[in-house]
């Protein structure tokens, strides 16, 4: 059996999809920086720059699109930031951002990022254009889905609301925002004969006024963020991972915490650089007396390696011995499935 063979089984879609369901979104390692989502954050940044900007809305990842309460901070779903998260949220919920829809609706919470950063829903004119800020806001509300008193800015794509700006005033001037900071998006001519043009023209008067002003309020209390989430990916889509263990055929997880077990000691060595340390040795051994090549061991070893070193593994240096001989009895067991059981075969 080739080591294609051996890393295709082993890091297979089934076997990564366990994986990933199985652990707490809090451990998956998140971060926009270096990820999927970055490029279209940037592109949002580079447009406020063009506007003439000094304020810059910050970002980060939690379990939904949004901006918490009267904070200017953007918040970004996790799954965006990882493509193997995204084509599970793909999976689960039968639909995903593209990256035309990621930035309508980066550009729509950046308009609830400029509203507080500048607390505009104090001023006289806005509220009479817009409404009052504190009206209820309603989940269900009447929709006319014919009015041309409101932009339609999130109309578009699998998160398709056209009639949304109709809902409160902050997300008609969110929406507004929006189709302003677009670039060509041609307002002037679309929304030409709509009242809604009144609204367009205050934002861009509004937009000029206070670009090079310092924001008002910066900073406050996050919803949700990606490091507190400490529910399971599974938990999080209300699904039982377990359903689809029976095709995860590479899983290792469960015999690696039961190799090492829960250490916390401070002077505890790192799992993952363990296994990388004696590499060598292992491979050299397992492939002595499990009969499957070195090269078809060392795709398993890297296999436990960066499985041990995502889990956070650890072991005391007192058990260093003990473990490599788990370690080496571990890797020949799967060798050995790998290389006579008939599911792997070609």
């Amino acid at each position: 059996m080739s080591a294609a063979r051996i890393k295709a089984i082993i890091n297979s879609w089934e076997t990564v999809r366990y994986e990933l369901l199985s652990t707490r979104i809090c451990d998956l390692g998140l971060s926009i920086r270096g990820s999927p989502v970055e490029p279209l954050v940037r592109r949002l940044e580079r447009e406020f720059e063009h506007r003439g900007f000094s304020f810059r809305p910050q970002f980060y990842l939690t379990d939904n699109w949004g901006c918490p309460d009267e904070v200017p901070v953007i918040g970004i779903p996790f799954y965006l930031a990882d493509r193997r998260l995204t084509r599970i949220e793909e999976e689960q919920t039968g639909s995903v951002e593209d990256p035309a829809t990621t930035m309508m609706l980066l550009r729509h919470e950046a308009g609830h990022a400029v509203n507080y950063a500048y607390r505009l829903w104090d001023d006289e004119e806005w509220v009479r254009i817009f409404g009052r800020f504190s009206a209820p806001y309603r989940e269900r509300f009447r929709q006319d889905p014919f009015s041309r008193q409101f932009v339609r800015h999130l109309a578009h794509g699998p998160y398709r609301r056209p009639t949304y700006a109709q809902k409160h005033p902050d997300e008609d001037f969110a929406e507004t925002f929006a189709v302003w900071l677009t670039p060509r998006s041609g307002w002037r001519r679309r929304y030409a004969n709509w009242p809604a043009m009144d609204k367009l023209r205050y934002v861009a008067r509004l937009m000029r006024r206070i670009r090079e002003q310092p924001p008002r309020h910066t900073g406050g209390e996050l919803w949700s963020p990606v490091e507190k989430m400490t529910a399971t990916l599974a938990e999080h889509y209300g699904k039982r991972a377990e359903r689809y263990r029976a095709d995860a055929q590479g899983y290792v997880d469960d015999k690696l915490r039961e190799i090492f077990g829960s250490v916390r000691a401070s002077s505890a060595l790192d799992a993952g650089a363990f296994v990388r340390q004696h590499r060598r040795s292992l491979v050299s051994r397992v492939a002595r007396w499990s009969g499957m090549g070195e090269e078809d061991v060392a795709t398993i070893t890297a296999k436990v390696e960066s499985r041990a070193s995502a889990l956070g593994l650890r072991l005391r240096r007192s058990e260093v011995t003990d473990r490599l001989l788990d370690l080496t009895s571990l890797l020949t067991g799967l060798a050995v499935e790998f290389g006579l059981s008939s599911r792997f075969e070609e």
